[in-house]
C-alpha cells in the first residue's frame, strides 16, 4: 500500500524567519527579471508578427449530390509569418502557402493585405510572401550558430486562429533532424518545449534579445513540450534565393544529416580546421551518395575545396551549377579518412 506523506507544516526559527523577507524578495526579483525579459521581447518583435490566411481550390469527389460532384470548392486555413523587411517582405513555413489560391496577411494593426507568393522551397519547409506597403514594423534576425541549450526562447504566432498568442520556453536540444509531409527531412532543426499548436506553423522563435533564431514549423501533436523551429541561418540563406530568383535549384545527394563533434586527436591527426562535421545520419539507396559508396555513420568534413562543419556549409554549396559534376567528398569513416567522387542530381519538388 502506498503512504502519501503529508507536507510539513513546521514553522522557521526566529533566524529563518528573519532571512524570509530576504528570499521571498530574492524570487520576487528573478521572477520579476524573467518577465521583463518577455514582455520585452514581445513589445519588441510582435508588431512585425502576422497571421496568414489561405485559400485552397478543391474539387469535391464524393458528395450525396451528383450535380455537385466535380465541382470545386474552397478550403481556408491559416498560419503565420514574421515581416522581417519594412518593404513587406515575410517570411514563413513552405506549408502554410502550398498551393494556395489566394493569400491575406493580416497585420498586427488590423490591416488585411492580399500578399503574393515570392517563392517557395518544401525541402527547408521556408516560403517568402509579400504585401504591397511601405514603413512597416520589421523583426531583426539573429545567428542561429550561437544558439545554446536551455537559453530562453519566446514563440509567437495565432494558434487555431487566436491572434498575437505569445508562449516562453527553452531550447531542448540542436541538431534534430525532421520529417515532415512527403517524405521530405529538414536537418538541424531546433527542439523547444515553447508550446506551439496548429496555427502557429511560420512563427518566430525569438531569443531574449529580441532576435529571431528560427522560424516554428512543427509540433508532435501526442506529445507535451517537443516542438521544432527551422534554425534562421537556414531561413536567411533560402529567403535570399527566393527573393532573387523566385524558387531554389538545388543539388541532390541523397542524405541526411546531423551536425557531430570530432574528437581533438582525430583533428590533428587528419590536419583539420574547426571542430564539426556533418555525419550521414540516413542514405537513399538510389540515390547519389550511396552509389558514390557513402554510409551511415561516415561523417563528412570536406565538399570539394570546402571544409564542411555544419549543414547549412553543405546546404549552401548544393546549388544548381554542381548538378551533373563530379565532385570529391572527403568523409571520417572510423579513423580512415575516405574520399567520394559523387555526381549530384538536381532536386525535384512535386
Amino acid at each position: 500500500m502506498t503512504s502519501i506523506l503529508p507536507i510539513s507544516t513546521s514553522f522557521p526559527s526566529s533566524s529563518q524567519g528573519e532571512r524570509g523577507p530576504e528570499n521571498g524578495n530574492h524570487d520576487l526579483e528573478l521572477l520579476d527579471s524573467y518577465s521583463q525579459a518577455v514582455v520585452k521581447v514581445v513589445e519588441a518583435v510582435s508588431p512585425a508578427v502576422v497571421k496568414i490566411d489561405v485559400t485552397h481550390h478543391q474539387r469535391r469527389r464524393f458528395t450525396r449530390d451528383r450535380e455537385t460532384r466535380g465541382r470545386q470548392q474552397e478550403v481556408t486555413g491559416s498560419g503565420s509569418g514574421v515581416l522581417f523587411t519594412p518593404d513587406g517582405f515575410i517570411v514563413t513555413n513552405s506549408h502554410v502557402v502550398h498551393r494556395a489560391a489566394a493569400i491575406t496577411a493580416v497585420l498586427a494593426d488590423g490591416r488585411e493585405l492580399s500578399a503574393d507568393l515570392i517563392g517557395s522551397d518544401p525541402f527547408t519547409d521556408i516560403a517568402v510572401i509579400r504585401v504591397s506597403a511601405q514603413n512597416l514594423p520589421s523583426a531583426t534576425l539573429g545567428d542561429s550558430a550561437s544558439i545554446r541549450i536551455g537559453q530562453l526562447v519566446i514563440a509567437l504566432g495565432n494558434p487555431y486562429g487566436f491572434q498575437a498568442t505569445v508562449t516562453a520556453g527553452v531550447v531542448s536540444a540542436l541538431g534534430r533532424s525532421l520529417r515532415v509531409g512527403g517524405g521530405r527531412l529538414i536537418d538541424n532543426v531546433i527542439q523547444t518545449d515553447a508550446a506551439l499548436n496548429p496555427g502557429n506553423s511560420g512563427g518566430p522563435l525569438v531569443n531574449s534579445r529580441g532576435e529571431i533564431i528560427g522560424i516554428n514549423t512543427a509540433m508532435i501533436p501526442w506529445a507535451q513540450g517537443i516542438c521544432f523551429s527551422i534554425p534562421i541561418n537556414t531561413v536567411k540563406t533560402t529567403a535570399a534565393r527566393l527573393m532573387k530568383d523566385g524558387r531554389i535549384i538545388r543539388a541532390y545527394l541523397g542524405i541526411g544529416g546531423q551536425v557531430v563533434e570530432i574528437p581533438r586527436p582525430a583533428l590533428r591527426f587528419h590536419k583539420l580546421t574547426g571542430t564539426r562535421g556533418v555525419m550521414v545520419a540516413s542514405l537513399e539507396s538510389s540515390a547519389p551518395a550511396a552509389r558514390a559508396g557513402l554510409r551511415e555513420g561516415d561523417v563528412i568534413v570536406q565538399f570539394g575545396e570546402a571544409r564542411i562543419e555544419s549543414i547549412d556549409d553543405l546546404h549552401k554549396l548544393l546549388t544548381a551549377e554542381i548538378v551533373g559534376q563530379r565532385i570529391t567528398i572527403t568523409a571520417l569513416r572510423l579513423e580512415k579518412s575516405v574520399r567520394f567522387d559523387v555526381i549530384p542530381v538536381e532536386l525535384t519538388v512535386t
